[in-house]
């Protein structure tokens, strides 16, 4: 659990560095969902590099909008 939450503090520390670097963004939208992201991607999906081509393979879509 604190590996995520070091994780999920090292993602938004990420995401900060794009939107500066992109001159864009918007950061509360970004930030208040990290660790659900984190749990999902690093714990609950089956997103690994090696299996992109699986049609089996977890698919995420969202949309806060």
């Amino acid at each position: 659990m604190e590996n995520l939450k070091a994780l999920a503090y090292q993602l938004r520390e990420t995401v900060i560095d794009m939107i500066v670097e992109g001159k864009a963004g918007h950061i509360g939208g970004d930030m208040s969902v990290m660790e659900i992201l984190t749990e999902l991607y690093f714990c609950q999906m089956d997103v690994s590099p090696e299996n992109q081509d699986d049609p089996d393979r977890d698919k995420f879509v969202m949309s806060k909008g």
